[in-house]
């Protein structure tokens, strides 16, 4: 088994060879010599465009020559920077861009500009690189299923008998799981500083911070009912300390499953709890309360209740438990008032701390996010270091009175009234989209021939009811006075190579896995840099030949959409455990592994192929899936490779263990 595990990591590591490069005629973003940055979009029918980015607000553009919407921005110090495009009032993702911001709400494309010396902590270096795997599992304190995202160090395969400290990394207000990653860059952080050797090895999880958000998009199947008043009320307790769902879900399920199935040191000594904005609250409250598995604790521009009982007053007692105690915020963040009365607040109770400033990134941005990451990582896991830093720690600055505060005002203007988009119901998905200044909103299907006509109330939200295809994942979008917009109300975006739809999956389907319940499941790799996906299945506990499944994305495809859009993984993951199928591996990379079997001898080797362009639909390719691992499950398994003796174990593996 030790030996078929270290194998199936080689089949990934075999099979990520070969990627796909977007080839795009048109260049809506261009950075330029001088440090500026051109903006470009392409819209005939547009009245007025402007172009909302974060270091510069929002700015007009004007049609040139060619009728191309452009404006030149900057200079700009280089870094990424949220974006967007705002067309006649409507905000829009670049349709021309393929990076884009995570996000349960608002709906960004990413600019880089990148360093030309290889200085930014999160540059992408040639240097070995961690593994990124997307998770799933189930939360009984949710009764449904959870995801968060982990990432393994470069070494991790490579010695079976070493374990790893873990930094629990959350991320902040309307994130995913995906932010830390896509735009924190965590990995990419940790990679170029063990190339460096100035930190320790660790794995690092990163946990969807809003679960009460999963649990309630599947009324009606889980909560049935379920008003929109109600849902509100419970996303607002999410703000609130303590008795909240996500602490419950990962003292008590998150963080066993890490135990269990990772190689990890579970000891106090060897956890750290971290995260950004409503993150940083999260991680300082459940490291505060639990100071018997947590050592080091980590805020970006945030803070936490200032009435922890235990903690603060009895600093003596606290500040032994404490390797590091860290905190960092922008002088420039709509938070720093609130956070620097937090540091004081320690300050007077005698509790030591680290505090870090900063005056150049924005305020309340991804900017100081990666910044603060990489000045802790290098502290985290190291004795010596962080003792050094908490012996240098300087008390709180003064109070001013014009620090920049919280309040409830701030909330409500950064946190209007939700809009639910979509909303499930027994009889129908309601649709919504805010357009008090459109002409005419339509919504657009994947499975249906002509655009349904939306109405608008009196409070400019256009809305209409779908009563088919109810238990059908499909692709939509708003088509606003003929132009294409993603739904600002849906979390999930399908992950194509242009323009971006919204992606509706009732809960009440039979591979959704907010319907699952407890069961096992399998974990999807991505490389984003090859454009390759891998999924492997659970393994059923003995040694076993999995059987082998190519995906091949179709165009306008990435490496996500057999996965995110298709399903693959939650197809397999419930066929599995209804004893329809075998352990499998899916990869979309398209390298001919027949061919270059890496290395091993393996008779009787068969690649199953499904290739997403022979299939019009996103349904029908489910569909073909479905009966593809159907008819695996009817065979034999598949015979076990000749190892040659060269694949010696250890203790753990990949899957269970791992």
């Amino acid at each position: 088994m030790k030996k078929f595990r270290t194998v199936a990591l080689s089949v990934a590591v075999c099979l990520s060879t070969l990627g796909f490069a977007q080839v795009q005629e048109r260049q809506s973003i261009i950075t330029n010599d001088d440090g500026t940055v051109t903006f470009q979009y392409w819209n005939d029918n547009a009245k007025n465009v402007q172009v909302d980015v974060q270091f510069a607000g929002r700015k007009p553009m004007t049609r040139n020559a060619d009728g191309v919407w452009t404006v030149t921005l900057g200079p700009v110090a280089p870094d990424m920077y949220p974006y967007c495009f705002v067309v006649d009032g409507v905000s829009i993702m670049d349709p021309l861009n393929p990076q884009y911001f995570p996000n349960e709400g608002f709906k960004n494309s990413l600019l880089e500009v990148k360093s030309k010396t290889g200085s930014l902590a999160h540059d992408i270096k040639d240097v070995p690189h961690g593994n990124v795997t997307y998770i799933s599992y189930y939360s009984k304190s949710l009764g449904a299923t959870n995801h968060a995202i982990v990432y393994l160090p470069p070494n991790y395969m490579m010695n079976y008998q070493k374990k790893y400290p873990v930094f629990y990394l959350i991320s902040g207000t309307t994130d995913t799981e995906e932010v830390y990653y896509k735009v924190g860059r965590v990995n990419y952080i940790l990679d170029n500083l063990l190339a460096e050797k100035a930190a320790k090895e660790m794995i690092v999880v990163l946990p969807y911070g809003n679960p009460a958000k999963l649990k309630f998009q599947g009324a009606p199947t889980t909560v049935p009912g379920a008003t929109t008043k109600e849902r509100s009320e419970e996303m607002a307790r999410q703000m609130r300390f303590g008795g909240d769902v996500f602490s419950k879900d990962l003292i008590e399920d998150l963080m066993p499953y890490i135990e269990k199935n990772y190689r990890t040191i579970n000891n106090r000594e060897h956890r750290a709890i971290g995260g950004f904005s409503r993150g940083g609250n999260q991680a300082l409250f459940n490291g505060l309360n639990n100071l018997d598995k947590f050592a080091y604790l980590c805020s970006y521009s945030s803070f936490t209740s200032m009435d922890i009982p235990g903690v603060y007053d009895n600093a003596e007692e606290t500040n032994k438990k404490i390797r590091l105690f860290w905190l960092g915020v922008g002088t420039d963040d709509f938070l720093y008032g609130n956070a620097r009365d937090y540091m004081e607040f320690l300050d007077k109770k005698g509790i030591r701390n680290v505090k870090e400033f900063t005056n150049d990134k924005f305020g309340h941005t991804w900017m100081n996010a990666k910044y603060f990451l990489d000045k802790t990582l290098r502290l985290l896991f190291n004795k010596k270091a962080s003792e050094m830093a908490m012996e240098e720690g300087k008390p709180a600055p003064a109070a001013t009175g014009k620090e920049q505060q919280f309040t409830p005002g701030v909330m409500a203007r950064m946190f209007p009234k939700p809009i639910v988009s979509p909303e499930y119901a027994e009889d129908g998905i309601t649709f919504r989209f805010k357009a008090a200044e459109a002409d005419s909103v339509k919504l657009e299907c994947e499975m249906l021939p002509e655009l349904i006509p939306m109405e608008r109330d009196s409070d400019g939200v256009w809305s209409v009811k779908v009563t088919d295809y109810l238990f059908e994942p499909f692709k939509y979008c708003f088509v606003v006075d003929g132009m294409q917009v993603a739904d600002p109300s849906n979390m999930y975006l399908s992950p194509d190579k242009g323009f971006k739809y919204s992606f509706a999956d009732n809960p009440s389907s039979p591979f959704n896995f907010a319907s699952m319940g407890e069961m096992e499941h399998g974990s999807v790799s991505y490389d984003v840099t090859r454009g390759e996906a891998f999924y492997m299945s659970p393994m059923g506990g003995k040694p076993r030949m999995p059987v082998m499944i190519q995906l091949v994305p179709g165009e306008g495809d990435t490496a996500e959409s057999w996965f995110k859009l298709g399903g693959a993984d939650a197809i397999a993951d419930r066929l599995l455990a209804d004893g329809k199928t075998k352990p499998c591996v899916i990869t979309t990379s398209t390298m001919d592994f027949a061919q270059q079997g890496g290395g091993m001898q393996m008779p009787g080797f068969k690649m199953n192929t499904l290739r997403a362009d022979d299939y019009p639909t996103w349904s029908l390719r489910r569909r073909a899936l479905v009966k593809l691992l159907i008819e695996l499950g009817k065979q034999p398994d598949p015979e076990m490779p000749n190892f040659g003796g060269g694949f010696g174990g250890g203790n753990g593996g990949f899957g269970g263990g791992f």
